[in-house]
Parts: structure tokens; C-alpha cells; sequence
């Protein structure tokens, strides 16, 4: 009896430990949820970039230095329960794996630019999704969003033993969608039939004319011609003066 009790203590105590080591456990939920800027911003959404609001005063966890980075997490709006946070600085999940995990982590930060006093070197906004120019394969890339979303993200900051703390999941952001003119199928097709009776009308007008230039060239006779019919009628009428005359 004695010994069933004791295998059931060291189950329990290693079910313990299991639960203690599990990844993220120990993590610090910081109450605050990421918002795009002020709405009046130009240029806030676009097709491949949005513009968030940065997180101030919201990292002054007493186990995280200043150096540390704070990263943020760019997801999939239906990815974000299967999240997992990196256990160590190392893992930096690039852009090119998006497709394959459904999040990956960018602008890295620290908390000495996110402080709540701004200041002159401070960071004033966040435009995910801005930098055209660097490799999905590099961690921290900043490379334009591939669709409309919708996206979600959170601030995650890291020591050099793992995650320190985390924010919530920002509501879902639709990025701009591109727009074909017309947008209305119905009305492209009513166009294009308009469009094709117009030229068909101006052909038939064209073919009119091109006829019309052909009948009309009949020919003229030349002056040598009318001088000598009129020579003819004038010989005419001097030879029956002569008659009457005799």
C-alpha cells in the first residue's frame, strides 16, 4: 500500500515539474492590446503595410535590461492560437517561413525606445511591412505584408533566457484590397458593347463615304469638246440665215 502511495507521489511530483518547464509558462501578460495610429495619419493602411501605435511605458518588467529585445509578432489572424514563443534569442522566425508557422517576428526594439516620456530619439511610429529591400530569409525583416489579411500582433520581449513578457493580440487588421475600375462586371460588359457599336457605326459611315467618292468621278468632257459643239450649233444657225436671206 505503501509503495502504490509513493509511485503516486512521484507521478505527481513529475507532473509538477512538467507543468513548470512547459514552454512560455512564467510569461508576464501585460495588459495592453497593440492599436493602429491615429486614424488621420495618411497612409495608415495600405496594400502591404499598417501602422501601429507604439507600446510606451509598457515594458518596465524588473527582469528585463534595456538591451533586451522586444520583438514583434506578426501572425495570421487564424494562427494565433498556436503560437509558441522562442525560448531563446536565437530563434528569430524570418518572413520567409510565414506561410509555414503563421506568424514570424519583426522591428526589434527595446524598452529604452518605448519608454513613456518621449523623446527626441524615440521611435514615433511602427509601419509594419515598409522595407522592400531586405531578404525574407533575414531575421527581423521588415518585408511588405503578401495579402489583405487579416493579421493580428502582439510585443514579446526576450532575456537572454527566454521570454520575459508579452502583450495581448491586437484586434484583426484588414490591409487596403486592390480595386478594378469599373468594379462592376455588368458595367464592363455594357461598355464594351457600347465601344464596339460606335466603331461598328463609324465603319459603315467610313465604307459610305469611300462609295460615294467612287460614283461620283464620271466623266467631263474637255474644252476642246464644248468649243466645238458650240461652234457646230452656231454653224447651224448662220446656214439658215443664208436660206432666208436668198
Amino acid at each position: 500500500m505503501g509503495l502504490r502511495e509513493g509511485q503516486s507521489s512521484l507521478l505527481l511530483l513529475l507532473l509538477l515539474l512538467v507543468t513548470l518547464v512547459q514552454p512560455g509558462a512564467g510569461l508576464e501578460s501585460i495588459h495592453y492590446v497593440p492599436q493602429l495610429y491615429n486614424a488621420t495619419l495618411l497612409g495608415r493602411l495600405t496594400q502591404s503595410t499598417f501602422t501601429l501605435e507604439q507600446p510606451l511605458g509598457q515594458f518596465e518588467n524588473g527582469s528585463l535590461s534595456d538591451p533586451d529585445p522586444i520583438w514583434l509578432v506578426v501572425a495570421h489572424s487564424n494562427s494565433t492560437q498556436n503560437f509558441a514563443a522562442p525560448q531563446k534569442v536565437e530563434d528569430k522566425h524570418a518572413p520567409a517561413g510565414f506561410d509555414r508557422n503563421g506568424y514570424y517576428l519583426t522591428l526589434k526594439a527595446n524598452r529604452v525606445q518605448y519608454q513613456g516620456r518621449q523623446v527626441s530619439s524615440q521611435l514615433r511610429v511602427l509601419r509594419v511591412g515598409n522595407d522592400t529591400n531586405c531578404s525574407l530569409e533575414l531575421p527581423g525583416c521588415n518585408s511588405p505584408l503578401p495579402g489583405a489579411g487579416p493579421y493580428r500582433v502582439k510585443f514579446l520581449a526576450m532575456s537572454p533566457k527566454g521570454p520575459v513578457a508579452e502583450t495581448e493580440w491586437s484586434e484583426e487588421i484588414y490591409l487596403q484590397q486592390a480595386q478594378t475600375v469599373p468594379g462592376d462586371p455588368g458595367f464592363r460588359s455594357k461598355s464594351t458593347v457600347v465601344i464596339i457599336a460606335f466603331l461598328s457605326i463609324l465603319l459603315v459611315v467610313l465604307l459610305v463615304l469611300v462609295i460615294s467618292a467612287c460614283c461620283w468621278k464620271t466623266p467631263v468632257s474637255g474644252p476642246g469638246e464644248q468649243v466645238h459643239l458650240r461652234q457646230y450649233h452656231t454653224h447651224h444657225m448662220d446656214s439658215h440665215g443664208a436660206e432666208r436671206s436668198s
